[in-house]
This record gives C-alpha cells, structure tokens and sequence, in this order.
C-alpha cells in the first residue's frame, strides 16, 4: 500500500487507524480491535507511526518501536486544532496523522519501563502524601470540637493523639474515643506507606551515579533528582538551553506581546505540575536559608528577595536549578557553584 505514516487512536479495546502516502494521500482507513494490534502492525514495512501522548501511549510505542517501528508521540493538545469536522475515533487518527507530519511539530519522548516505574512510585507517594494530610485535618477538625488540640504536622498529630488515647480522664465519650482510634490508625497507615515509599526512592537516588550528583545541587535531594532523571533524563538532548528546560516545566513569564510590545505576566505553569512543584519547594527551602544567612546577605538571591518579594526570588531560584541540572545533564560533570552562579546571573526578575 505504500504507506509512509499512521496515525493511531487509543482506546482500551477498539483503535482507529489512519494511514497515508508520502505525498498524503489516504490509503488505510480501519478500526482494530486489541488482539488485532500486533499482528496488523507485524505484517507492515517500516512507517512512522504517530499517536497521543496519553494512557497506555508510551506501552504502544515501545512494542511498537520493537516491530521496527518508527513511534512519534505527540501532546493532545497539539492534534486538536487537526480535527476536521464532528470529533470521533476516525477524525482523531486522521488528525493524528495530520499532526504528525508538520514539520515544526514537538514530540514527546518515549519512556522506558524503568522510567515509568519511578514515575508510578512518585505519583503513589503524592496520593498517599495527600490522603495523609486529608486525614491529618480530619482528625485535627473533629477533635478541636472536644477541646483537644495538637501542634502543626503530622508526627507532632499522632503523639499528641497517642496521648489523647492514653488518657481515660480526659472527659472524650466512648464513641468518639473508639472513632478515634480507628482514624488514628488509619493515619498511621497512610504515614507509614509514605515512608516505606521515601525509602525506595533514596535507595534508587543512592544506586543511581547521576542521581547523587543532582543532588549537589542546593535543592534536590533523592525524590527530586530521581523525578527529574525519570521524567527528562533520557530526552535532555532534546532541549538546546537550559532555558528550554525550565520553559517546559512552566517556570519563565508569560508572554502577551503584541504590535513590537512585549509584555510579560507571571510564570506559563506549562508542563510537568509535579516537577514544576518538586523544583519550586526545593527553591524555597534554599531561599530561608540563605536569608537566615547574614554572611550571604549580599547574594543575588538575596538582593533578588529584597528588591522585589520571596515568591518571585524562590522561582528565580527554582528557575535556576532547572538550568544547572540541564548543564549537568548535557555536560555529564559534577555540580559547580561557579557555574550557578554565572547562570543566575542571566536570569532576570522572573
């Protein structure tokens, strides 16, 4: 048939096909059920092979990739503005294919299994991390309502709750000490998987050569850096600056320019919201302790904080780690302060 590029619609059991020549010409169009997936794309030559970078995306493209395959995963939001007409399954794989062949279209690399499996760690850690806090405030709400209350964070909740428990003079009803103790114990639980999790991540950070050395960096310690090297270290290259780096994790202005006028506004928060998060969390921890500093009082992230406020000095920050680990990346080397400091020397107030 002569087929150059396909573009695939996912679904969990029916998938939409759309196949073109190299002149684009349309020369397949077809549903596939998921049995029918392997063997279909077995029996084709060699073609590109495009679809959205969504659930179960990245599994395709490496069987794929291993049919000898070329794979092209693109951003959804980059195929919408490709359909034609009333949206189904045959419209997508066709604007999918349409995608595909623009020539300044951007891509998404396709992850490794080992990358994803860090990545599901982390995602499993933020929903244990936010159910925990759920329940902290839970707990904290409905035990103010019997006149107990308990200092700030989780470990200070439970020894305060522990104690609560402990003490049977107290005046607490039976019911509520028995409702008590089984949310007590829930919390302990969620905390405890919290843990366990946090113990993983620093044995792969410790395992991991490129790891340890992010965390070099003032800000990153072993879940920042194994979030980083599972989300953008195998596609680094892909960036040419370390500017693009932090343009894709929503980190530089937004721009609303018009007529010769530029006119920039607060951060894009484009991309990565769990990276962009991490990275904006280490920042601030770096901001307070350079201000509990007096001997760094004349750093540029001091002046930064003192000219205009703390949160734009803590993205200037977070702004500045994401280019260093972009050196670091690229350049394959060990963190050098000099080099943060001639990078944040070219960043302006963000």
């Amino acid at each position: 048939m002569g087929i150059a590029t396909i573009g695939v619609d996912l679904a969990k059991r029916v998938f939409a096909v759309h196949g073109v020549d190299r002149q684009g010409n349309t020369v397949l169009k077809r549903t596939l059920r998921r049995d029918q997936m392997v063997p279909f794309f077995t029996k084709l030559s060699s073609c590109t092979v495009a679809m959205e970078a969504c659930g179960s995306a990245h599994y395709w493209a490496r069987k794929l990739q291993s049919l000898h395959h070329q794979v092209k995963l693109i951003a959804p939001q980059f195929v919408k503005p490709y359909v034609k007409g009333n949206k189904h399954d045959a419209a997508d794989a066709a604007a999918i294919c349409e995608a595909a062949s623009r020539p300044s279209m951007r891509f998404v690399s396709v992850k490794s299994e080992v990358s994803q499996a860090v990545l599901a760690l982390h995602r499993v850690r933020s929903g244990f991390v936010k159910a925990r806090t759920a329940q902290a405030n839970q707990l904290r709400g409905l035990l103010a309502e019997f006149g107990f209350t308990a200092p700030l964070g989780v470990k200070a909740l439970i020894d305060e709750v522990k104690c609560a428990m402990a003490d049977e003079g107290n005046g607490l009803p039976p019911l509520m000490r028995t409702l008590t103790q089984r949310l007590l114990s829930h919390l302990l639980v969620l905390d405890r998987q919290v843990q366990e999790i946090d113990l993983q991540l620093r044995t792969i950070a410790k395992d991991s050569e490129v790891c340890r050395r992010l965390e070099e960096v003032p800000g990153i310690g072993p879940i920042t850096s194994t979030a980083l090297i599972a989300s953008v270290g195998d596609c680094i290259h892909q960036f040419k600056n370390g500017r693009q780096l932090a343009a894709f994790l929503g980190l530089v202005p937004k721009q609303c320019s018009s007529g010769g006028k530029e006119r920039l506004q607060g951060i894009s928060k484009r991309g990565d919201v769990y990276l962009r998060q991490l990275l904006v969390h280490g920042a601030r921890a770096v901001l307070g302790h350079t201000l509990r500093k007096p001997e760094r009082a004349g750093s540029w992230l001091s002046r930064l904080a003192a000219r205009r406020n703390t949160n734009i000095a803590a993205i200037a920050q977070a702004n500045k780690m994401a280019r260093v680990v972009w050196a670091m990346l690229t350049r394959k080397e060990g963190f050098r302060s000099d080099t943060a400091t001639v990078l944040a020397s070219n960043i302006g107030p963000a």
